[in-house]
């Protein structure tokens, strides 16, 4: 698992354990991004219906697939429901027309990985499911996951008489580790994605508007010089972020870094070169903090 460049999902379809992540890119900026990202050896694109630049996604997938000669089947391409049609909840027809609508949008007739984005109710949670089921039978996509799903939400769905999920898109890195809810969903064979990997950075998600459960505290200890993170990375000879998202890759899980520097593109991909070593894993796991960052003060796994 730790130096192979991707992982199994449960139907047999292969993600690579680098992804290309478009959070917070501009629609009109998003094509040029993701040509460049495919540019650099990226093959897996990661988008989402409420991030608006599916559009910009599609376009950079036609032009930069074009210029690397690749085929369709060379990219893995991630999009994911928003649950809620205005304040209410999305039905299981809705919910498939989303599904509809985000191929349109990304000009393409399947995506390799549909999720649920987040939990707001029960019932909400099953129907859309369902969808998802439905759409997974249908082929539009080839495997079908949540995001910000606990393991009681989980259970709620086998309960129900549903499949289990193939992946949980969830919040990942070494300040939220999760180790109860990871362990969970290897019993269940449902591979965890990370996101937010790069969140114990001093610089991470610094754009106006966007919250987050950041202190300035956080962000001033990820400046100190001797912080374990930089001192790590001066060991092995990369950056802080390449060795956050070595940290993801070498526990089993895909990771989704998000630039628009072709430089800083290529060093985040480059993350098969060095490996930690078990003491720093070690040393690594006693920097958990629990909760995680990416949410602000709400944290989504926690609606009924």
């Amino acid at each position: 698992m730790t130096d192979t460049h991707q992982r199994e999902l449960n139907p047999g379809v292969n993600i690579p354990l680098v992804g290309f992540g478009t959070y917070l890119i501009p629609d009109d900026e998003t094509a040029s991004a993701v040509e460049n990202a495919l540019a650099a050896g990226y093959r897996h694109v990661d988008t989402a219906e409420v991030y608006e630049n599916e559009r910009g996604v599609g376009e950079g997938l036609r032009r930069g697939m074009q210029q690397a000669g690749l085929d369709r089947g060379d990219v893995f391409v991630t999009t994911k429901l928003w649950p809620l049609a205005g304040e209410r909840p999305k039905t299981s027809e809705e919910t498939l027309r989303s599904l509809d609508e985000s191929l349109d949008r990304l000009g393409l007739e399947q995506v390799d990985l549909y999720l649920i984005h987040a939990t707001f109710g029960r019932e909400q949670r099953l129907e859309q499911w369902q969808g998802l089921v439905e759409a997974y039978k249908s082929g539009k996509t080839r495997a079908i996951g949540v995001s910000n799903f606990n393991a009681a939400h989980i259970d709620e769905l086998a309960e129900a008489g549903l499949p289990v999920p193939h992946a949980n898109q969830i919040e990942l890195h070494p300040w939220s580790q999760k180790p109860d809810l990871v362990a969970y969903l290897s019993q269940k064979d449902i591979t965890p994605i990370a996101y937010s990997s790069l969140a114990p950075l001093s610089t991470w998600r610094t754009a106006p508007g966007h919250a987050s459960g950041k202190t300035q505290e956080m962000r001033a200890e990820g400046e100190q010089s001797d912080s374990p993170f930089k001192r790590l990375a001066a060991k092995y000879g990369v950056t802080e972020a390449q060795l956050l998202l070595r940290w993801g890759v070498q526990s089993g899980y895909p990771v989704l870094p998000k630039s628009t520097n072709p430089v800083r593109m290529r060093e985040n991909l480059d993350l098969f070169s060095f490996r930690i070593d078990d003491a720093d894993m070690d040393a690594i796991r006693g920097l958990d903090r629990g909760a995680g960052l990416a949410w602000g003060e709400v944290d989504p796994t926690t609606h009924d």
